[in-house]
C-alpha cells in the first residue's frame, strides 16, 4: 500500500479521474441532485460550492443566476473550473475561485453565504472527527435559516456494488473484507490508481448526524433514483419518446427520488438542511 497520505491520495485521484465526464455518463445523479438544489433554493442569493470539483454544479446555479463562490481540494480542478465558467458564459457570476480543505473554510467569513453545497467532502474523510470538523465549517459559513446540501454515499448500494463486482472493489472481493467494511463504513482500495479511500454512511446514522451538528433535517434524497441503473440504450429508449413524454418521465423520476425505499438502492444521497 502507498504510504500517501488520504488528503494527497483524493487530489491525486481527481487529477486523473473525470468527473465532468462521470456526470455525463451517469446523468439522473446530475439532474436528480440539481432539481433537489434549485427547487429548494430562494431565488437569489450568495451560493459556497465546497468540494465542487470541476464546476459542473457551480455552473449550472451560475447560470441559474446566483452568485457563486467554488472551493475544491485540488488546484487543477479550481483551475479547470474557471475555464468551464468561462466557456459557459458565466464567469462574471462567480465571486471566486479557491483551493480549500472542507476542513478549513478559514477563507470564508462566519454567515457568509446564503446557502451551500458539499457534494463529496463528507464521504472522503474517514475519521468521524474529520467528518464533523467539515460540517462545523459548513455550519459556519451559512447563514442562520440558510439551507445546505450535502452528499453522502450508501453502506449498503457499495455492498450490493462489492457483490456484483468483487475483483473491482478489492478488499471486498472476500467474506472477511466485506463484514470489516460492513462493521466500519471505511474502504480502501488495494489496488493502487483506484477510486480513494472513503467513508459510507449507514442510512440511518446521516440526519442524525448533520442534526447533531447544527442542522434541522428536511429531506433525504436518493439521487439515482429509480433510474439510475439505466445503461445508455435504456436512457436514449426515454429520450427518443419525445419532449414532451421525456419531461413526464423525468417528473415521475424526481418524484421517486424522494420515497425512502430506494435510498439503499441509491450510490449518492442528497441531505437537503437547514441550519438552526
Amino acid at each position: 500500500m502507498s504510504d500517501v497520505n488520504p488528503t494527497e491520495k483524493v487530489v491525486q485521484y481527481y487529477d486523473s479521474f473525470d468527473e465532468w465526464g462521470r456526470l455525463d455518463r451517469e446523468p439522473i445523479e446530475f439532474l436528480v441532485n440539481c432539481h433537489h438544489v434549485r427547487t429548494n433554493l430562494p431565488a437569489e442569493g450568495r451560493l459556497l460550492d465546497i468540494g465542487a470539483g470541476p464546476g459542473k454544479y457551480s455552473i449550472a446555479l451560475a447560470d441559474w443566476g446566483y452568485e457563486i463562490t467554488l472551493a475544491d481540494l485540488s488546484p487543477r480542478l479550481v483551475e479547470m473550473a474557471r475555464l468551464k465558467a468561462r466557456e459557459a458564459g458565466v464567469e462574471q457570476r462567480f465571486a471566486g475561485f479557491h483551493v480549500a480543505d472542507a476542513r478549513d473554510l478559514s477563507a470564508f467569513a462566519d454567515e457568509q453565504f446564503d446557502a451551500c453545497l458539499m457534494l463529496g467532502p463528507l464521504y472522503h474523510l474517514q475519521t468521524v472527527e474529520d467528518r464533523i470538523k467539515a460540517v462545523n465549517e459548513l455550519r459556519r459559513v451559512t447563514k442562520k435559516g440558510g439551507l445546505v446540501f450535502a452528499a453522502f454515499m450508501s453502506r449498503l448500494r457499495h455492498l450490493a456494488t462489492s457483490l456484483m463486482f468483487p475483483e473491482a472493489w478489492k478488499p471486498n472481493h472476500t467474506v472477511q473484507g466485506v463484514s470489516d467494511f460492513l462493521e466500519t463504513g471505511v474502504f480502501n482500495h488495494s489496488d493502487e490508481g483506484r477510486f480513494t479511500g472513503a467513508y459510507y454512511f449507514d442510512i440511518d446514522e446521516i440526519k442524525p448526524f448533520m442534526e447533531s451538528n447544527g442542522f434541522e433535517s428536511l429531506k433525504l434524497i436518493g439521487s439515482g433514483s429509480v433510474a439510475g441503473a439505466l445503461n445508455s440504450e435504456q436512457w436514449n429508449y426515454w429520450k427518443k419518446r419525445g419532449d414532451e413524454e421525456f419531461g413526464q418521465m423525468m417528473q415521475i423520476i424526481m418524484k421517486a427520488s424522494e420515497s425512502p425505499y430506494i435510498l439503499g438502492t441509491s450510490s449518492h444521497l442528497l441531505y437537503v438542511g437547514r441550519r438552526k
